[in-house]
């Protein structure tokens, strides 16, 4: 499998009505998850339980992704755009990972998911952010 990168976007609280917007526009397969869906859900406040926790339009091999999870900072220029870089293997995202985060900052290390890939991201020393992933379950 080659590496490649998807677009990943950062909502404050409409990823729903931005994804279902870009849905109405382009067409494709939109599947959502919610706060108050996943295995987080008892970890975070109630008030946030119908944000969007993880959100994928899918349509003819492209991928826009998105969700309404910001950082402490909040949402500010730089960090509403991601790029989930989907590896290979898992020395591969490690690798990538320990690269792209030397003089940025290492904001969530590799390690395994609730959902089963490893997974990290980090802002590189640009302000970029980066999302990292090896799926264990598309390997097997």
């Amino acid at each position: 499998m080659a590496v490649n990168i998807n677009t990943y976007l950062t909502f404050n609280g409409n990823c729903r009505e931005a994804m279902t917007f870009y849905r109405d526009c382009l067409g494709g397969e939109l599947h959502l998850q919610t706060i108050g869906e996943s295995p987080m859900a008892q970890h975070m406040p109630e008030q946030i339980g119908n944000y969007i926790l993880h959100g994928v339009l899918v349509k003819d091999g492209f991928q826009i992704m998105g969700t309404d999870l910001v950082d402490d900072e909040g949402l500010v220029r730089g960090n509403a755009v991601s790029m989930m870089l989907n590896c290979s293997t898992a020395d591969e995202v490690r690798r990538y990972y320990e690269k792209l985060s030397i003089g940025g900052k290492a904001t969530h290390p590799v390690v395994e998911s609730f959902w089963g890939s490893l997974f990290g991201n980090l802002t590189d020393k640009f302000g970029n952010h980066w999302l990292l992933s090896y799926d264990r379950n598309d390997k097997e």
